[in-house]
């Protein structure tokens, strides 16, 4: 494994991601595929040859044993992790994909001043709805591969013994599981595991959901006060003109009366 490539796509999974993305990426990592890489492949590793029946007939171990392990346990969680961690993948390619736009947008002159992503890893347009499908694409696989699992092996357990008659087996034979507490105990934590991510996976899709209502929320009421007049005029003062302090208001001249002291004698006509 290069692990200096495998550094490269964590680090980048991790720069995209929300807390709960890092938290879900840290357990996949860790309790997932350390421990497959690590532990279960030495204690599946001698799951057929030491299948042992109590029969000496040619074929019976072998049908026995496809019967009741039709798929080993270490190829269905290497199918699972490869699919769970394929859409991460994909949300750096998109964010790969704004980037090369970008710089394509800016080798041919159209800049101007105007960026087409000013931040190409924000959660926005078609990168956000890439995002949410990716959880929700890692939350259905683990859900189905619970399913498989479930199926394949009742409550998740192997059992000490089993009885087969298949053919060519003569009778009804004994056949015996190579440590099966060992595997009941991996086994367990993988479903623990997987549980745990299926959880941390819709609570990321809802926190990103509730997050994108809100904008969509404040976005639309900051656009109504915009678009309210901000400077309407009370009831009832429609038409009034209001001015400062030191306005002095023009007075009215009166023409003089007769009883005004300062009026001129009018002049009698003799007859």
């Amino acid at each position: 494994m290069n692990w200096d490539l495998f550094e490269g796509l964590l680090s980048g999974v991790n720069k995209y991601s929300t807390a709960f993305g890092r938290i879900w990426l840290s357990l996949v990592f860790i309790f997932r595929l350390l421990v497959y890489v690590v532990a279960a492949e030495r204690v599946w590793s001698d799951d057929h040859k030491d299948f042992d029946c109590n029969t000496r007939q040619p074929g019976c171990t072998n049908v026995c044993f496809d019967h009741f392990f039709p798929v080993s346990h270490i190829r269905l969680w290497a199918l699972q992790l490869i699919l769970v961690t394929c859409p991460s993948l994909l949300v750096i390619m998109h964010v790969a994909y704004r980037e090369a736009k970008q710089q394509r947008h800016r080798a041919a002159g159209r800049d101007s001043g105007h960026c087409l992503y000013p931040n190409p890893g924000k959660k926005h347009g078609g990168l956000w709805w890439t995002y949410m499908l990716s959880l929700v694409f890692k939350a259905g696989v683990d859900v189905v591969f619970l399913y498989i699992f479930y199926h394949l092996y009742r409550n998740y357990t192997l059992p000490r013994l089993v009885k087969c008659e298949l053919s060519p087996c003569p009778n009804v034979v004994d056949c015996f599981i190579s440590r099966p507490t060992e595997k009941n105990i991996f086994t367990l934590f993988m479903v623990v595991t997987t549980c745990i991510c299926i959880l941390l996976s819709l609570i990321e899709a809802t926190y990103l959901i509730g997050k994108r209502c809100r904008e969509c929320i404040l976005a639309g009421s900051s656009d109504s006060q915009d678009c309210s007049p901000s400077s309407a005029e009370p009831a009832g003062m429609e038409g009034q003109v209001f001015h400062g302090v030191d306005y002095k208001p023009p007075t009215a001249s009166i023409p003089p009366t007769a009883s005004s002291p300062d009026a001129p004698p009018k002049e009698e006509t003799l007859p």
